[in-house]
């Protein structure tokens, strides 16, 4: 009973000693510093490396509750010097993070920019738009084309293996960056949101021996990239112009250029609220179907 009270009272002192407003700043700055650095890491390879030092860390406490000196003292040794080690593995990252807030203003930090959702889905629809247009041109012309869609997963890293350009998407620039005599159109594009954010990337391969030996390069660094991610890739073959979609390590060929308009969309706008508003639309069309049949009854 003791304990409770004591507890009680503590939450008590606490609430009392509340400063509404520096307090509030606090929490808020905290919160900001930590969500920009989830967002900064989230799909690099420095995420797996905390998943690890997380892991390493239950095990410490495992050790310890089963009072396994031996290994207890060699991960204490290790926990003990974990700051410089820390400081060490993520120079780079460290480094990364204060250039992003020093380019930054108080209106570009994500928390604060909040999307409205129907100019969201007008961008990627302008874009799936622009893209479907480029790459019939460029499958008339068997101009051979790469380009990555993200989607929740970062490809920061992969951006950062080619050039970025971060610009509004255009029929004219998706052409002109595959362009035969153009310096990047060798590697991959990638698309962010609605935008081209970087060109010339360089993908992983997939280790998949099974595949159809026609495959090329950039089939399988097609499907390399999409089993590594949620990423929707997009292949226009050199070799016949005949297009394809890499999804979850699968690649399927020769999509028509409407079908590609739908998978894209339906990859890039799912999530709840708009599936719903597409799901009213549906309906809506069925219920317009169905009344037209009735009066061809009639």
């Amino acid at each position: 009973m003791e304990v409770i009270s004591g507890y009680f009272d503590k939450l008590a002192g606490a609430i009392m000693s509340f400063n509404f407003l520096s307090d509030l700043l606090d929490i808020l700055l905290v919160a900001v510093v930590i969500y920009e650095g989830i967002k900064l890491l989230r799909g690099s390879r420095t995420f797996q490396l905390i998943k690890g030092i997380a892991f390493l860390a239950v095990i410490y406490l495992l050790v310890k509750v089963c009072q396994m000196e031996a290994s207890e003292y060699l991960l204490s040794v290790l926990f003990e010097n974990g700051l410089i080690i820390l400081v060490v593995l993520f120079a780079p990252e460290f480094r990364k993070f204060l250039e992003k807030f020093g380019r930054q203003s108080i209106k570009d930090i994500s928390i604060f920019n909040f999307k409205n959702g129907i100019d969201y889905e007008k961008t990627i629809n302008n874009t799936v738009n622009d893209f479907c247009k480029a790459s019939a041109d460029m499958s008339e012309t068997k101009t051979g084309a790469l380009v990555v869609f993200e989607k929740s997963n970062s490809l920061q890293e992969i951006a950062e293996t080619g050039t970025i350009i971060d610009a509004k998407s255009s029929a004219e620039l998706f052409n002109g960056l595959f362009f035969k005599n153009s310096a990047l159109h060798d590697g991959a594009v990638i698309v962010r949101e609605g935008r081209i954010l970087a060109a010339g990337c360089i993908l992983p391969l997939t280790q998949n021996n099974t595949l159809a030996s026609e495959l090329g390069t950039r089939h399988r660094a097609a499907i390399g990239m999409s089993e590594q991610g949620d990423a929707v890739v997009v292949v226009v073959s050199e070799e016949t112009g005949k297009i394809s979609v890499a999804r979850n390590g699968q690649l399927k060929r020769d999509v028509a250029h409407g079908e590609l308009r739908e998978i894209l969309l339906g990859e890039l706008l799912n999530n709840n609220e708009k599936s719903g508003l597409s799901e009213n639309r549906k309906l809506k069309k069925k219920s317009r179907n169905k009344k037209g049949g009735d009066k061809n009854e009639d």
